[in-house]
């Protein structure tokens, strides 16, 4: 096996500068954004979906701009499902996802959910840190590919960048935390984070998720009528944090969600060690 850079094939290099080795599903394919104007079609349609289907409030700028963006984009990596029957660049993005490590959360001077939660413990935890966030898929991608190409590059970037956990807010579509009542019960009773990751809602922001007997809920039923993102978390074994947060920006009730990487091991980390292993071998 040579050391040197020269001798290293094409897969590698690719593989070195973000973190990926042809992660495709047909026509669709999952990578980081690699230009300004790859950059700007993700926040379109984050604006597409956000505002235009989901009822977001648009401030000035976003109404003007039909973008959704903030100070955090310039930081973070944007994941990106392309479709290539439409297009290898802007034109077929058709999902996206925002990553932002800590040593990019460090250099803007906060994360994007230390405005709903105390983060503390998590600043106390040894190990790399992984905020994710504004994720969202066109309407007519929502298959099971496309969710599946986002995860497979998540746990790509994770395994790459040698993450230890990956944290956001996840939304539940109303600012009316009474309608899914039994939904936050029972993610309260299951889900809970353990106490070295139990992050919690910031006091002036704290919405009880324990709100209901418990020994009365249908457990499966509540499961099924969580948001496929959430319920994706969740059987990579995440957890919740304590407390819920009404977002009427986005016209949403939020969810703190953490992830261990380890639990992503059986399903897609191990593959990717592989992964890298030959793509080495092979320089």
């Amino acid at each position: 096996m040579n050391e040197g850079i020269s001798g290293r094939s094409l897969s590698t290099l690719e593989l070195e500068r973000n973190g990926f080795v042809e992660l495709r599903g047909g026509n669709l394919e999952v990578r980081i954004a690699q230009t300004e104007e790859e950059i700007d079609a993700a926040q379109a349609l984050r604006y597409k979906v956000f505002y235009e289907e989901l009822g977001a409030i648009p401030d000035e700028k976003a109404l003007r701009t039909k973008r959704d963006s903030d100070e955090f984009d310039e930081y973070a990596d944007h994941l990106l499902v392309i479709d290539h029957a439409r297009s290898a660049g802007p034109a077929g993005i058709v999902g996206t996802y925002r990553l932002l490590k800590h040593e990019d959360a460090t250099r803007i001077g906060r994360y994007y959910s230390a405005g709903e939660y105390d983060l503390s413990l998590l600043m106390q935890f040894p190990g790399r840190l992984l905020e994710v966030g504004r994720s969202c898929v066109d309407p007519a991608y929502r298959s099971r590919t496309a969710m599946q190409l986002l995860w497979r590059g998540i746990a790509s970037y994770i395994f790459y960048h040698r993450i230890d956990v990956l944290f956001g807010c996840a939304s539940l579509p109303t600012v009316a935390p009474e309608q899914w009542e039994n939904e936050l019960t029972y993610l309260y009773h299951n889900h809970l984070a353990p106490p070295a990751l139990r992050i919690r809602a910031l006091p002036e922001r704290y919405i009880e998720m324990n709100r209901v007997d418990p020994e009365g809920l249908d457990y499966r039923r509540c499961l099924a009528r969580l948001p496929p993102l959430i319920k994706g978390y969740l059987r990579l074994g995440g957890y919740v944090g304590d407390g819920a947060v009404i977002d009427r920006y986005f016209n949403t009730t939020d969810i703190a969600i953490l992830v261990k990487s380890e639990l992503l091991a059986d399903k897609y980390y191990r593959h990717y060690e592989r992964r890298l292993r030959d793509a080495l071998d092979e320089s």
